[in-house]
């Protein structure tokens, strides 16, 4: 049955995508304003976690909304647990002010769904170039930051598997100490029931767990990402104990 609903779910996901795309690449081909194209991208996002509710039984339980930064100009950068598709989709459903994401250039090339991102307030780098990569994410980072929207970053870099740390990169503190902006950690246990590059996804709770703003003023990039990475992987062991050996630390930097 897990198969089954997993097969609807993706093809609900491919069909609905095509006309959502589209309307963003008319209507950035008619000028329409980049949040008119936001809003029309998180729509699609919001049908696809009603979807993955009703199709696959997964329900999201998020804690700590009263954390975030207050004020329609306040900046963040987000930093996120990664460990699967599903936080991607779910975070700009949630979030109060619109998000720009850092990713790598090839999803541009995706059919439909690269082609629209390529068209929203977003950040795509070269991972092969990495100081160009960075300028750019300064770049952009601060202008995007500057208009009340908010980076989200993984600062692992790619999913990673339940129960298991990945290496924190700085990218995301550097530019947090860069902009002044503070940063919110953010867990997140979707591993449980949608697991990285797994194509069956079975029911049950992805629980999102915000952390207070850790300011950035004064701070080395290293020593923030630590404290991020301790707050992070803490909470992870809070969320899903189940998913680690009883004593094990987390993997520090």
């Amino acid at each position: 049955m897990a198969l089954i609903r997993s097969i609807i779910h993706l093809l609900w996901m491919g069909l609905t995508v095509v006309p959502y795309a589209l309307a963003i690449l008319l209507g950035a081909l008619l000028g329409l304003r980049a949040a008119r194209l936001y809003r029309i991208a998180a729509a699609w996002l919001s049908l696809c976690i009603s979807s993955a509710r009703v199709i696959l039984g997964i329900r999201t339980e998020v804690m700590g909304l009263e954390n975030l930064p207050q004020g329609a100009r306040q900046g963040a950068v987000l930093l996120v647990k990664h460990q699967s598709a599903y936080e991607t989709l779910l975070l700009p459903t949630i979030m109060p002010h619109p998000l720009a994401y850092v990713f790598k250039k090839e999803l541009l090339q995706l059919p439909f769904f690269g082609w629209a991102i390529g068209r929203l307030q977003m950040i795509h780098i070269d991972r092969k170039q990495r100081l160009r990569a960075f300028h750019k994410l300064v770049q952009q980072g601060r202008q995007l930051l500057a208009e009340g929207i908010w980076i989200i970053m993984f600062p692992e870099g790619t999913r990673i598997g339940r129960g298991q740390t990945g290496v924190y990169q700085t990218g995301g503190t550097r530019l947090a100490i860069d902009t002044g902006v503070p940063v919110v950690p953010i867990a997140v246990t979707s591993a449980r029931v949608w697991p990285p590059r797994a194509f069956i996804k079975r029911p049950g709770v992805v629980q999102v767990s915000i952390g207070k703003p850790i300011a950035s003023t004064g701070r080395r990039s290293d020593e923030l990402m630590r404290e991020v990475q301790t707050w992070i992987e803490a909470e992870m062991r809070r969320l899903d104990p189940d998913a680690y050996p009883a004593g094990a630390g987390t993997i520090g930097r």
